[in-house]
């Protein structure tokens, strides 16, 4: 046993940074229930081990007397100096009294106790070492694959796991293979030890990846406002500026784009989407649909939410597969967003037409000019082409009121929302 104690000394300061005297005392510590059996009911019992070649003592307390009564607890006066030549009757006297069988004895009686209080030891400089670290990203290389898909990662002095709910199901990984991911978190096992828990699908693992990309980033020069993402497949960034000297959106995209692209390299050619920041919602959902420019949009304030309108081609690509495109924008700004197609909205807008054009109420009749957020110039020409009410615009196709007018369709649309609100 000696020599395995040596080699779990020297195994775990080396690999695992836990100091032999932490160690040591451990062992020691728990060897005393080991020693009080096997030692036969002896007094006051201690354990000392050689840290250089791990021999293990059991040591008893035993009071110099003339004549043994108790003998696990009393030691002749005879003896004792023959252990220390000045000790004297009434004193106690430490006594090696470790049993023949004590190696084997201790190893199988103290096995569950020691793994406890290494378990412990570990813990502690696991937390000491990583505790400080979480948010930062870390390298290492996969050592097995458990439970499934969840990782082992062997990050030099521990092993971290990397559940396979936290990093994207398009990415594969083998024993071996070098990987980077966030630490996420540390936290207590129910063994009585403690886990380092990484991540590769969180928002603030593509952050730390910009941070060490951009040095603007990491002097705060520029900043990051808010990271969205469908880890796997998309990101989008909000960016900001603390120095109007410096553009945050080509810092971060890099000259010739090589700052994103080591970091869509290193996600596995995730797309990402970086856009300036602005507190306009419909200018930052501009922003994050370009070039595409949807031919109608409105913020209704009190419901947080943008309606927009957009080409029939466009509608796929501003709502995305599985409608993801659209999610992630909504999550960014902070607000709710209807997206129609062209067609659909014209025709809806239509059968409302229709529907208003047949009411019989006298508002339909009034002047042009009655009808708030018109301006002149539209209103003398559509006077000059017959148009004199409400109820005649409503009357006549979009096509004949464009061809007669000479207005865009999205004009014509904007005139005949402006009627409907009579009647709201």
């Amino acid at each position: 046993m000696n020599k395995d104690l040596v080699a779990i000394f020297e195994y775990l300061e080396r690999e695992k940074g836990i100091k032999r005297e932490t160690i040591i005392k451990a062992i020691e510590e728990s060897l005393q229930v080991a020693a009080r059996k096997s030692a036969k009911g002896a007094g006051t019992i201690s354990v000392e081990i050689d840290p250089r070649n791990g021999e293990i003592k059991v040591i008893a307390e035993k009071e110099i007397v003339e004549e043994v009564t108790y003998p696990d607890e009393e030691i002749l006066i005879e003896e004792a100096r023959e252990l220390d030549p000045t000790c004297e009757l009434g004193q106690f006297i430490r006594v090696t009294v470790t049993p023949a069988d004590f190696g084997r004895i201790a190893a199988q009686t103290a096995k569950q106790v020691i793994s406890q209080k290494l378990r412990s030891a570990e813990r502690d400089v696991i937390y000491e070492e990583y505790r400080h670290r979480i948010g930062e990203i870390v390298s290492g290389t996969v050592k097995r694959l458990v439970k499934g898909s969840t990782l082992i990662v062997d990050l030099g002095k521990v092993e971290a796991i990397l559940p396979d709910r936290f990093y994207p199901k398009t990415e594969k990984y083998h024993v071996g293979d070098r990987i980077q991911a966030l630490l996420w978190e540390v936290r207590d096992t129910e063994g009585g030890g403690a886990e380092v828990v990484l991540s590769r699908s969180h928002p603030e693992m593509v952050e730390q990846l910009f941070i060490q990309e951009v040095p603007e980033l990491h002097e705060e020069t520029i900043g990051i406002k808010k990271i969205v993402r469908e880890a796997g497949y998309r990101t989008k960034i909000a960016v900001y500026s603390n120095d109007p000297k410096v553009d945050p959106l080509g810092a971060c995209v890099g000259v010739r784009g090589t700052r994103v692209k080591n970091i869509i390299r290193e996600l596995n050619n995730e797309k990402i989407d970086i856009v300036i920041y602005t507190n306009d919602p419909v200018e930052l959902f501009q922003s994050l649909v370009h070039p595409i420019e949807p031919k109608k949009i409105q913020y209704d304030r009190a419901k947080n939410a943008i309606f927009a309108v957009v080409e029939d081609e466009d509608y796929p690509i501003v709502i995305g597969k599985r409608g993801m495109n659209a999610r992630l924008n909504a999550e960014l700004i902070g607000a709710e967003i209807e997206v129609k197609k062209m067609s659909e909205y014209q025709a809806a807008l239509t059968f409302e037409k229709q529907q208003l054009s047949q009411d019989v109420g006298p508002e339909l009749d009034m002047e042009l000019e009655q009808v708030e957020g018109l301006n002149q110039f539209v209103i003398d020409s559509l006077k000059e082409a017959g148009y004199n009410t409400p109820r005649k615009i409503l009357n006549a196709p979009i096509e004949e009121l464009m061809k007669s007018t000479g207005i865009s369709s999205e004009m014509a649309q904007d005139i005949i929302e402006k009627i409907q609100k009579i009647r709201t």
